[in-house]
C-alpha cells in the first residue's frame, strides 16, 4: 500500500550569518535513522552553504538529497523552482522522512508558507515547524532595531511615513512566522547580551515564543523536529509587513561576487574584510580563498566585522585555485569598484 501520510517539512529561517547552515549540519550528522533531505536557498550566485551541507552527507542524507537553489527567492519562483524541487525529493527512493528548508537570510518566510498551498504539493507535505535563528550578540546590539531618530525625522517631514528599516522588517517577519526561536552564538553575547536579546525578541514577536539558547548549532534534534505545527493552516496568526501584497521585492539588498587570486596571508584578508564591513556596512561575506603554499581551501564566513576562517578541504585537481567571496549589503552600500579595491588591497 502506498504511504499517503504527509511528509513533514521544517523551515529554518534567520538573518544572514545567524547559523542556519551550522544547525542543519548538526541535524544531518545526528539524524538518528531519520532519512533527511535538504533544500538550501542562497541569496547570490555563489553557492556556499549547499556545498557545506553536501560535505556532511551520510547514508540517511546522501549528497543527492541536498538541493541548492541559488540567486533567487524560492517563494518568488514557486512553479519554476520550489514545487519541482519538492516533487523531486518526494520521488526519491527511499522517500525522505523529513525535509529541511534553509531559507536565504534575507527571505520573508510568510510567502514561502503560502507556497505550501500549491495544488501539486499541498496534500503531500506539511510544515512541521518554522524555526527562526537569531544571533544573540547582533540582536542585543540593536542591529535589527529601526533607526528611530531617522524615522522620526522623516515623519516630521511627511506624516504619512510609517515604516521600519529593511533589517528590522526582515527580522520581525521572521519572528512573526516562527514556532520556535533559537538564540545562537550565546557564548559570544554573554549573560547580559542574552538577557537583552530575549527582551528584544519578546517585544518584537506578535505572540509568546519559546526561546532556546545554543552554541555551534548543537541541539537535540527532537527539540526542533516533530513539532507538528501544521503552520500552513495557521497563517493568520503569523503577520507580515507585506500581508496583502501580491508580490514582495528584495530590492533593499544586493550582492556581488568578488574574485581574486591566491592570497599570501589569511590574517591580512580578515583585516581587509573587517575594514570593508566598517566602511560600507557590509552585512555578510562568505566564500573561499586559496592560500599560497597550502593544499587546503580556506572557508571564509563573516557577519559584519566578525570574521571566522578555517581550512575545510583539499583543493580538487579540477578546481581553479582562486579566491571567491559573495558580499551582501543593503542596495546603496554595494559599490563593485570600491569593494574590489578594498579586498585587493
Amino acid at each position: 500500500m502506498p504511504d499517503l501520510s504527509k511528509t513533514p517539512v521544517t523551515i529554518v529561517t534567520g538573518f544572514l550569518g545567524a547559523g542556519k547552515t551550522t544547525l542543519i549540519s548538526h541535524l544531518i550528522r545526528n539524524a538518528r535513522g531519520r532519512r533527511l533531505a535538504v533544500v538550501v536557498n542562497e541569496f547570490g550566485t555563489l553557492g556556499v552553504d549547499g556545498e557545506i551541507l553536501k560535505g556532511c552527507a551520510i547514508p540517511d542524507c546522501p549528497e543527492e538529497n541536498v538541493v541548492e537553489l541559488a540567486n533567487g527567492c524560492i517563494c518568488c519562483t514557486v512553479a519554476d523552482d520550489f514545487v519541482p524541487t519538492v516533487e523531486r525529493l518526494l520521488a526519491l527512493d527511499p522517500r525522505p522522512d523529513h525535509i529541511l528548508i534553509e531559507t536565504s537570510g534575507l527571505a520573508l518566510p510568510k510567502p514561502l508558507l503560502k507556497a505550501f498551498d500549491w495544488p501539486a504539493i499541498r496534500s503531500r507535505i506539511t510544515v512541521d515547524g518554522v524555526i527562526a535563528l537569531a544571533d544573540a550578540e547582533a540582536v542585543a546590539a540593536g542591529r535589527f532595531a529601526p533607526d528611530v531618530a531617522a524615522l522620526d525625522a522623516q515623519r516630521l517631514a511627511d506624516p504619512s511615513i510609517d515604516h521600519e528599516t529593511p533589517l528590522s522588517e526582515v527580522f520581525e517577519d521572521q519572528l512573526a512566522c516562527a514556532d520556535l526561536v533559537l538564540l545562537t552564538k550565546a557564548d559570544l553575547a554573554g549573560p547580559e547580551g542574552i538577557a537583552a536579546a530575549r527582551a528584544t525578541i519578546a517585544a518584537e514577536a506578535p505572540r509568546p515564543l519559546p526561546v532556546i539558547e545554543l552554541v555551534d548549532g548543537i541541539i537535540d534534534p527532537a527539540v526542533v523536529l516533530g513539532l507538528e505545527a501544521a503552520a500552513e493552516n495557521d497563517l493568520a496568526a503569523r503577520p507580515s509587513h507585506h500581508d496583502g501584497e501580491e508580490e514582495h521585492e528584495h530590492d533593499d539588498f544586493d550582492s556581488l561576487v568578488y574574485q581574486g587570486a591566491e592570497i599570501a596571508d589569511p590574517a591580512a584578508l580578515v583585516e581587509r574584510i573587517e575594514a570593508l564591513a566598517a566602511s560600507r556596512d557590509i552585512l555578510r561575506v562568505k566564500g573561499y580563498a586559496a592560500v599560497a603554499g597550502k593544499p587546503m581551501r580556506l572557508l571564509v564566513q563573516a557577519v559584519g566585522a566578525r570574521v571566522r576562517t578555517q581550512f575545510d578541504r583539499p583543493w580538487r585537481p579540477d578546481e581553479t585555485r582562486e579566491t571567491r567571496l559573495v558580499v551582501i549589503a543593503e542596495h546603496d552600500r554595494i559599490d563593485a569598484a570600491a569593494i574590489q579595491a578594498a579586498l585587493d588591497a
